[in-house]
């Protein structure tokens, strides 16, 4: 399989465990370095999705897996909440709305909160009122993707690092595999799974005989973080209503319970992980709608992260595109494409799904 960020390890140890023989190409020096290395480490309920999407029951099914793996395991992680919190009555008036959707993705725990309500549990807040996610949660995203190595080699499986993959051919029930690095190597498998997130189109283009029509096109969407000087006052999660085009500036935080503001979206071309300081003269208004008291000058770039993202900007939604054999016709190849946020969430979800598609 290609691909040892936190979605190609869920199914490593998944194929290994079930008795496949594994081996896992990455191109970079190691496990999670560039997309699942680069998110907020929430683990998300699953409110915001379209009804009956993967994205929505991946999510769901994969929080319930996922906490149950920390707990078992060890894994750092806490079950902290969320609210989403309305500035004004107008906004007060979506959060019902929010609440139902939510709800039709079998999210049954949210709770409307009064304004008074919400400052009750976060002193420091200012909302007219909010809806409380008690399912949302955070993890330690290295110590889980560490964990599912270790079981997947335990397995049985193999890992090889600094190997991209140069080109493949499916033909005859088998996929030939010519690998690059410093050890180049050919081999063949009768099952390949693209999980090589910002590059899984460019790899499924390198496989001879994968119908390019069912390529989907791929688009950067680069999301920047801020982190803060000050100690922020919450214990939970703070996301403000949903604006057109995106959650908003929201806060999260670190399993040390330092805060960190964003990702907001920026499109661009090439992959590009710097953090424009400038950036943040946008986050201090949209953060003081919910926590008035953030100090001037507060705000340092932290890091970014880029969504692989498989519709353009004009399109608000997309889905998780996952593809078998029966969808585009080659015998033995499954492809993960558009696995963004919340692909950490739904991880195990995910593992299970190409276990029943490869018929294990």
């Amino acid at each position: 399989m290609i691909g040892a960020g936190v979605v190609g390890l869920a199914v490593a140890r998944r194929l290994s465990q079930a008795g496949r023989e594994v081996i896992v190409l990455e191109e970079a020096e190691g496990i999670g370095t560039i997309t699942s290395s680069r998110n907020s480490e929430v683990i998300h309920a699953g409110i915001y999705y379209r009804a009956g999407s993967w994205m929505a029951r991946f999510c769901v099914s994969g929080r319930h897996a996922l906490y149950r793996y920390c707990r078992e395991r060890g894994i750092p992680h806490r079950n902290c909440g969320k609210l989403i919190v309305a500035a004004n009555p107008e906004e007060t008036e979506k959060l019902q709305s929010i609440k139902a959707h939510a709800e039709a993705n079998d999210v049954l725990d949210m709770q409307l909160l009064s304004g008074e309500a919400a400052r009750a549990l976060e002193p420091a807040l200012a909302c007219d009122a909010a809806l409380l996610s008690p399912s949302t949660g955070i993890v330690d995203s290295h110590a889980y993707m560490l964990s599912l190595r270790g079981e997947a080699e335990e397995a049985g499986a193999a890992f090889a690092f600094h190997t991209p993959l140069l080109r493949a051919k499916a033909a005859g029930g088998m996929i030939e595999i010519d690998a690059g690095g410093k050890a180049p190597m050919t081999l063949q498998c009768r099952l390949l799974v693209n999980a090589a997130g910002l590059s899984a189109t460019t790899v499924a283009r390198g496989i001879d005989g994968m119908p390019l029509e069912r390529i989907p096109p791929a688009y950067l969407a680069k999301g920047n973080y801020f982190s803060c000087s000050a100690r922020a006052p919450f214990s939970r999660l703070i996301y403000p209503v949903p604006e057109p085009g995106g959650l908003g500036v929201h806060l999260t935080l670190d399993m040390a319970g330092q805060a960190r503001f964003g990702p907001d979206v920026e499109w661009i071309e090439a992959i590009d992980y710097a953090v424009d300081p400038a950036r943040a003269e946008r986050f201090y208004p949209a953060i003081r709608k919910y926590w008035p008291g953030l100090p001037d000058r507060a705000l340092m770039p932290s890091y970014s992260g880029i969504r692989p993202k498989i519709v353009p900007p004009a399109v608000a939604t997309q889905d998780f595109l996952i593809q078998g054999p029966q969808d585009h016709g080659v015998e033995g190849l499954i492809n993960l494409f558009g696995i963004e946020s919340p692909g950490l969430t739904s991880s195990l979800a995910i593992a299970d799904h190409v276990g029943a598609i490869a018929e294990i």
